[in-house]
């Protein structure tokens, strides 16, 4: 016979998963910083403190861009849920803040789109989900747009050549990946419960075509903001490149990094690799360009980070829902 669990004991447990979902996000912070063998924290503080960084104007203005970057993603996300429930400005910076900590703990983020349900309730939850994907879907195609032009760039002006055993491995990756794809889409089971992928189509054709506007436009906004930041980023560490120059190898950068699947620990190790091989093409040196990708992660995940996880500590599920 099946009990249910007393009160106070579903809160204790409920408190010690938000707990859990905060010291874990703090030490995923930690391990990222000290853990690169090829970047030293001794070493990337030193660096910092050799260019001009640590002014106040320069450590202003990289926040206020990171700002900017997150203002437009909490907008998105406001517009995308207002499609189907009003909510305010504060309650989807709550959601987005909230849900970046606890999805740092995932692969590929992908706990975003569990932590962003439970802010409601269960007759909201499978539209949310879906909302969630679009949004990223809409970020994804920016990244894909700008990326595919920056690629053709970079192989054609820097004269990339690629060995033919590396163009086969290639393309026998994608072919592999593309079946596993169609086998899972033939599958019943590749759905979101309760709805099959012709009404994911459905739903998306239903949203208002202002909300997809909007949110492409706020996407965009969100690729030229953080895009533009690494590009300052790299003039602070006195890397002399025109700012189109910059855009293709950025551009290149975010498209690989974006399209190769990690888990939390090799993120980082992941990105720094992808960012060091683009970036040698243009003579940047390695360390440069390993302090600038851990610098971007910084002022746009851990910072951002630090705030959400006061919002995981302080969640509460919707009052209709059992724990």
């Amino acid at each position: 016979m099946n009990r249910a669990l007393p009160y106070k004991t579903k809160q204790f447990f409920f408190v010690l998963i938000k707990l859990s979902i905060v010291i874990g996000a703090f030490y995923f912070i930690y391990n990222k910083v000290t853990s690169n063998p090829d970047l030293r924290f001794s070493d990337f503080v030193s660096i910092l403190s050799k260019n001009r960084l640590f002014s106040l104007k320069n450590v202003s203005f990289l926040i206020v861009l990171s700002i900017f970057n997150w203002f437009f993603e909490i907008i998105k996300w406001q517009y995308l849920v207002d499609s189907v429930k009003k909510i305010t400005f504060f309650e989807a910076l709550k959601q987005s803040l909230g849900s970046l900590t606890a999805s740092l703990l995932t692969p590929n983020r992908i706990g975003e789109y569990g932590a962003k349900a439970l802010y409601y309730s269960s007759n909201y939850r499978k539209r949310i989900l879906l909302l969630n994907f679009i949004g990223n879907v809409l970020q994804m195609s920016i990244t894909v747009l700008f990326g595919v032009i920056a690629i053709y760039y970079f192989v054609t002006d820097y004269n990339i050549e690629f060995s033919p055993q590396k163009v086969v491995r290639f393309f026998l990756i994608i072919v592999i990946i593309f079946a596993f794809s169609v086998f899972g889409a033939k599958q019943k089971r590749f759905r979101i419960k309760g709805f099959s992928i012709k009404k994911i189509i459905e739903f998306i054709k239903n949203l208002p075509s202002k909300t997809k506007l909007l949110g492409f436009v706020f996407s965009l906004l969100r690729y030229l903001i953080f895009s533009f930041q690494f590009y300052f980023l790299l003039h602070i560490f006195n890397v002399d490149i025109f700012y189109m120059d910059a855009m293709v190898l950025i551009s290149s950068l975010y498209l690989l990094a974006s399209i190769i699947p990690s888990v939390f620990i090799f993120d980082v190790l992941i990105k720094g690799s992808v960012a060091v091989y683009i970036f040698s093409a243009y003579g940047v040196h390695e360390f440069t360009i390993l302090s600038i990708v851990l610098l971007m992660w910084i002022l746009n995940f851990v910072l951002p980070s630090l705030i959400g996880s006061f919002y995981v500590l302080t969640f509460k599920l919707p009052k209709n829902n059992a724990i």
